[in-house]
């Protein structure tokens, strides 16, 4: 089979992590286009890769790609995944899909009607650590789930002109922008939601408009608890990224800094003791790569992606009902958004 002409839309940081990683699928794909308001940044991608043209406007590049990778700010998400679906291109769209439900659903409507796959980059569900874990979850390893725990604690800082730092541009806060992808793991891993609240705080983080520290409880059908505490203000951390499944024999840890996933056993039978296993062992941080082969394996077969845009709609309803429940000091009520159920479309 020939090879996917590639197209990079957005040259910046995101972008640049993606295309790191390329040269580990050269076998199946080929960056033909790189696009950013910037020529420099586009010239500077495609130095990197023969046969790659730079552009400064992404309608210039129909004739060049098979697919588009889209790592623009997300204001621009909806415009640029609509012009591509449309013109019958695969989409992979970095996270958030959109700013607004409203698009969100358009873009939903569109995928379903385009000729090409529409996946949404949600980076998280292609860890090893985190797809291994997902297994033994699912195998009661440890028996049931009691509740999942996610800390993500990093210092991000931006400069008060940056988009990131408008809440209108990026969506919303840390909790939209980064905590969306473990809304997205604890949908997967617990099922559907009940209840939940969100508190978040610009407190320690003044260049964010909205929430640069943020933290999330949901209640699950099957009564599960899910967690995810957030920061881009860490000036210190212990955790760093970490995932704790506490079960009802035992608990899981993936420890993403040290690369491992472990199992933790305090209790065998009535003897009290201290177990811990190593389950699985990774090197490196990034991998991005095992996104982009799913992308492929989904253009070559036909495959609905893992991350597809229904799913991803559900986790972002889930993010602004708790924002709006917030707003207004009460629990959010969460039922509806579930991994099964799609409404509104």
């Amino acid at each position: 089979m020939s090879k996917v002409r590639l197209g990079l839309v957005g040259c910046g940081n995101m972008a640049q992590q993606h295309a790191s990683r390329f040269n580990m699928l050269e076998d199946r794909v080929e960056l033909t286009a790189a696009v950013d308001y910037n020529i420099e940044s586009a010239e500077a991608v495609c130095a990197e890769f023969d046969g790659c043209r730079p552009f400064t406007d992404y309608r210039d590049i129909l004739d060049s790609v098979d697919a588009v990778l889209i790592a623009v700010p997300h204001h621009y998400h909806y415009e640029s995944a609509k012009f591509f679906l449309e013109a019958g291109k695969h989409v992979l769209l970095e996270k958030p899909m959109a700013n607004t439900d409203e698009k969100c659903v358009d873009l939903v409507k569109i995928g379903e009607k385009a000729e090409g796959v529409f996946m949404i980059a949600y980076i998280m569900r292609y860890h090893p650590l985190v797809a291994r874990m997902k297994e033994l979850v699912d195998q009661k390893y440890y028996g049931d789930v009691i509740q999942m725990s996610i800390w993500t604690e990093q210092l991000t800082q931006f400069g008060p002109d940056h988009w990131r730092a408008s809440a209108k541009n990026l969506g919303g806060g840390e909790f939209m922008s980064h905590g969306c992808h473990y809304v997205d793991i604890l949908l997967w891993f617990l099922g559907r939601p009940v209840r939940g609240v969100h508190l978040g705080t610009n407190f320690g983080t003044p260049w964010m408009e909205k929430d640069g520290t943020s933290n999330a409880v949901i209640e699950f059908e099957g009564g599960q608890l899910g967690y995810h505490f957030g920061t881009w203000g860490a000036r210190g951390t212990k955790l760093g990224y970490s995932f704790q499944a506490h079960c009802t024999e035992g608990m899981l840890e993936i420890d993403f800094q040290n690369g491992k996933l472990l199992g933790h056993k305090n209790v065998r039978g009535e003897e009290v003791v201290k177990e811990t296993e190593t389950l699985m062992n990774v090197e490196g941080r990034k991998f991005t790569h095992n996104e982009l082969a799913h992308f492929l394996d989904c253009i070559e077969t036909g495959a609905t992606p893992l991350t597809d845009a229904p799913g991803s709609l559900q986790g972002l309803r889930l993010i602004w009902r708790l924002y709006e429940s917030e707003e207004e000091d009460r629990m959010a009520d969460l039922r509806g958004l579930g991994l099964d159920e799609f409404q509104g479309v």
